[in-house]
Parts: structure tokens; C-alpha cells; sequence
């Protein structure tokens, strides 16, 4: 855990973390203000002791991931899949048989991982060391667009269907979709412009860049908004969420809501910094010459 403390007890007024109307009967879904204590009087991010370890070089970088264990997954330019241990040493890559966009990368349970193919709608499932075990076509089975997907602990997979505003379970075993929840009430009148889905503590987590962050619980039945806009994605660290925005890294507590802040490394640009993963030990700084590791504990 990071031993950051605030010392300062001034507050400010924040949208609030919950929903206050059923998910059913909400036009657009509401917020709430609530009190949160920050930083300090000024806003001003914590700081930890940075220790650059290497760079992983590798041209434009995109989806990425970590699994429980600490190691990175992250989708090269070519989209092949590549593995490395949480100091950055490399392990396996992945290489599939066709060309395809890898949109989202998955590897949280450790046992499978999912690689989402927005271009071909495609499910590349592998082993954790990389070896292929299935690959679904998801037109097969929905008639709609998929815009993200991810992993249940279950190994069934959650998808967002953008053609019809449905959130879907699908079960690759059966391949069955099991479940559908309805979004176009709990949306509203508004353009969404959905970028990520994660699942992680029996919720479910899904990115509108321009309204926030849309809870579900692992039924997928909507639980509440956390109105973080212009996000492209969030990542987990214990029972934090947290995100990259104006050159420091933001931590939103799941259950007390309290925020807090970290500053990137002095030796980062932030605007050249395209996304952050936090490990328990490491961090992976994401340019686009490559993944810089650092150790931050």
C-alpha cells in the first residue's frame, strides 16, 4: 500500500459517486454532491519516490493489461499480443494467424486471457502463457456492433452493444449470450461515446468518455454513476479506482470515496503519457516510444 496520508482537513464540493434514482425511472442518471476531502488547501498531488527500472521499447503501444500476479500485457503495434515479467523482462508473444485491431486486453483472472478485436468483432482467448485456446466470432451470435469487452471472473464475457445500447453476458462454453440489461433509460438523451469495460469486485465498470463511469453489479443490473469525464479508461488497485488526468495520477476510493492524487514521475513529459497501469510494486508509464517501468514503493 502507498503510505501517502493527507494532513490538511480542508474539503471541496465534488459530484457525488452514487445515483439516487432507480436506474428505471431516470432520464438521464442523476448524481448527488457529497463532500470529499482532498490533498491538501491547495490541490496539490502527493509525491512518491519514482524509480526508473527500463524501458520497453516498442512503437505505439495500445491495449494493456495486468494480471494478478503482476505481469504486463500489452498489444504491439502489429497487434501481437506481448507478455513480461513485472520488472519489464520479456516473456511470450502472441501472434495471430489474421491482421486485427486489439481493442482491449483482459488478464485480471490469470488462468485465461481475453484480447477483443474491435475491427474483425472478434474473442481471442489464450492460457496464461500465451497459447491459443478459442477464437469467437461475434457476429455469429450478435447481430449488433460490440464496442468493448471484458472478462468475468467466471470466464464468461461481458459485451456492450452499441447497435442496440445493450449491455450482454455471453457464456463462450454454451455460446449462449445468458444475459441482456437495457441501457437506453439509464443513457438517456445523451450521445454516449463508450471506451472501456472492466470487471473487477463483483462490479462491473463501463467508460462513457463523455457522461463517466457506469456501475453495474455482476448480474449487470445498474447500480450508480461515477461522473469522471473524458476518460478513455480506468485501472484498479485495491480498493481504488484511479485514472490519468493533467499530468498525475487521480485515485478514487471505491467505498468511502475519498480522492487523492499522485504526480508523475519529474522525468515524464505528461503530455506525451497515453496511459498509466499500477502494479503492487511497478508502474507502466505508456508513451508513444514505449512502456517505461518504475518501481514506486
Amino acid at each position: 500500500m502507498l503510505l501517502l496520508v493527507f494532513t490538511a482537513q480542508a474539503q471541496r464540493t465534488v459530484p457525488g459517486a452514487a445515483s439516487v434514482a432507480p436506474a428505471a425511472k431516470a432520464v438521464v442518471a442523476p448524481v448527488q454532491t457529497i463532500l470529499m476531502p482532498v490533498a491538501d488547501s491547495a490541490g496539490v498531488a502527493s509525491q512518491v519516490p519514482w524509480k526508473f527500472v527500463r524501458l520497453i521499447k516498442m512503437r505505439n503501444p495500445g491495449a494493456a493489461s495486468l494480471d494478478r500476479r503482476g505481469t504486463l500485457y500489452v498489444a504491439d503495434a502489429d497487434n501481437n499480443l506481448r507478455q513480461f515479467s513485472p520488472e519489464g523482462l520479456p516473456l511470450n508473444t502472441f501472434a495471430p494467424a489474421q491482421p486485427g485491431h486489439a481493442a482491449q486486453v483482459e488478464a485480471w483472472n490469470v488462468t485465461t486471457v481475453l484480447v477483443f478485436n474491435d475491427d474483425r468483432q472478434q474473442l481471442v482467448l489464450l492460457d496464461r502463457f500465451l497459447a491459443l485456446i478459442a477464437e469467437v466470432r461475434l457476429a455469429d451470435f450478435v447481430d449488433g456492433m460490440i464496442r468493448v469487452a471484458t472478462l468475468a471472473p467466471d470466464n464468461r464475457i461481458w459485451l456492450l452493444d452499441e447497435s442496440s445500447l445493450e449491455l450482454r453476458e455471453f457464456d463462450p462454453n454454451t455460446l449462449r449470450l445468458v444475459k441482456n440489461t437495457p441501457l437506453d433509460l439509464i443513457i438517456g438523451r445523451t450521445r454516449p461515446d463508450f471506451r472501456f469495460l472492466r470487471h473487477y469486485q463483483n462490479n462491473l465498470y463501463l467508460v462513457d468518455k463523455v457522461t463517466g463511469v457506469y456501475v453495474f453489479d455482476n448480474l449487470g443490473n445498474y447500480k450508480k454513476k461515477i461522473p469522471f469525464i473524458g476518460l478513455n479508461s480506468v485501472g484498479f488497485r485495491g480498493d481504488e479506482l484511479y485514472y490519468l488526468e493533467a499530468g498525475a495520477i487521480h485515485f478514487f476510493h471505491l467505498y468511502n470515496l475519498a480522492e487523492r492524487r499522485v504526480t508523475l514521475p519529474a522525468d515524464v513529459a505528461p503530455a506525451a503519457v497515453q496511459q498509466v497501469l499500477l502494479g503492487e510494486s511497478y508502474a507502466y508509464i505508456f508513451t508513444a516510444a514505449g512502456v517505461a517501468v518504475y518501481q514506486w514503493k
